[in-house]
């Protein structure tokens, strides 16, 4: 036996450098000897993209040892990504009854932000387009997001209270789909939130909708419960409710709740 230490001792001494590189148990780096942390993937609302953007820069400077990764979405799609058990942390969405819809898959969801309608056409809005009443007229290519999409229910809900029978040339699956038909001039009109309007620029006419006529739309956030850090995700929801990421939100022309 005493024959044999010598070469036991000397696998012990060739195999601990070789486990300090690949990282063994409780080591927070990773095998090729990054620094360790929390990556939490976030499913959110396509209407959020430019502004969780900012959002997720800003929480990660303020926590140091977090990563936030989006995949931006319309809300019904990130809502069946859920039920089909994605692998996600956080999800917002753009209404509250997406949310609910998902309920058995979260934690208690918080509205965030709010917003509202808006009217968009190409650059100098060649068709003339002025109201809601306008979206009806004969020959516009009109383009809305589908029904199932938040965007879609809020359009809809907005024109049946004008008593306007729109036929659009299109149904989105996104509001952002939306969006860019009008910016490629494949559309005369849609109906978007006034943040995406405000982010497409000069690259689209905007067309304000009186409060009166307009429809409030509610972005709920909420940690999931397959979530691999929950306290993370839950932590980057309450931190969606504080002062910086309100800040944020309001400054890229979201309502605040």
């Amino acid at each position: 036996m005493r024959a044999r230490r010598p070469l036991a001792w000397l696998l012990l001494a060739l195999a601990a450098p070789l486990a300090a590189a690949c990282g063994g148990p409780g080591d927070p780096r990773g095998p090729d000897g990054s620094g360790g942390g929390t990556t939490l993937t976030v499913l959110a609302a396509s209407s959020l993209t430019d502004v969780f953007e900012e959002a997720g820069a800003a929480y990660e400077e303020a926590r140091g040892d977090v990563t936030v990764t989006f995949s931006f979405a319309g809300s019904q799609e990130l809502a069946a990504q859920v039920r089909q058990g994605v692998p996600a942390d956080v999800l917002v969405t753009a209404d509250t009854s997406t949310m609910e819809s998902v309920s058995g898959f979260t934690g208690e969801p918080v509205v965030i932000a709010r917003n509202e309608l808006v009217i968009v056409t190409p650059p100098g809005n060649p068709a003339g387009v002025s109201s809601l009443a306008d979206l009806a007229g004969p020959g516009l290519r009109l383009v809305l997001a589908a029904p199932e999409v938040p965007a879609g229910r809020y359009g809809a809900q907005a024109l049946r209270r004008q008593g306007v029978e729109a036929r659009p040339d299109s149904l989105e699956p996104s509001v952002r789909a939306v969006l860019s038909k009008v910016r490629l001039g494949e559309a005369d009109a849609g109906l978007v939130y006034a943040t995406d309007a405000a982010a497409a620029g000069d690259d689209v006419t905007a067309v304000a909708v009186p409060a009166a006529d307009n429809v409030t739309a509610a972005y709920p956030a909420a940690p999931l419960d397959t979530a691999q850090d929950p306290a993370a995700a839950r932590d980057f929801t309450r931190w969606l409710t504080g002062d910086e990421a309100r800040r944020l939100l309001r400054d890229a022309g979201f309502l605040l709740p």
